[in-house]
């Protein structure tokens, strides 16, 4: 967008452009913490990872309470379909941080995943597990 709209991150705690994948993020934020009761302080937003080498960053990552990654977040703008590619590049992070949860969603459609790391697959959720439980 170029109007110059921002939004209030309540993750990163500052202003941010007011894109359609930020507007989508946000959205996602508010979800995770509203609905399905995740702590803001447990989420990181476009958090650097490497990948093969090469700086990657993750929308979002949410953690447990002892620190270690627990969700990847990849969301996209809306007119962006989610498809196997964006479940492709949620894979590849993964692979770095080794989280049980995939989380894709362009603000309509919305795809989770748990990883199966034994059996090397994934199996898809009907929704994003709440805060706490087991999955």
């Amino acid at each position: 967008m170029s109007s110059g709209q921002q939004v209030f991150d309540p993750v990163r705690k500052r202003w941010v452009a007011l894109t359609p994948e930020e507007a989508v993020r946000q959205q996602t934020i508010g979800l995770l913490h509203e609905r399905y009761g995740y702590p803001l302080e447990l989420m990181q937003v476009e958090g650097t990872i490497d990948v093969g080498g090469l700086a990657r960053r993750c929308d979002i990552v949410v953690y447990d309470t002892t620190g270690t990654p627990y969700m990847i977040v990849e969301c996209k703008r809306p007119e962006v379909a989610i498809t196997q590619a964006v479940c492709d590049q949620a894979c590849r992070y993964n692979t770095v941080l080794k989280v049980p949860i995939l989380y894709l969603t362009n603000g309509t459609q919305q795809v989770v995943v748990r990883v199966d790391f034994e059996q090397r697959r994934l199996l898809q959720l009907a929704d994003v597990p709440c805060y706490g439980s087991t999955v």
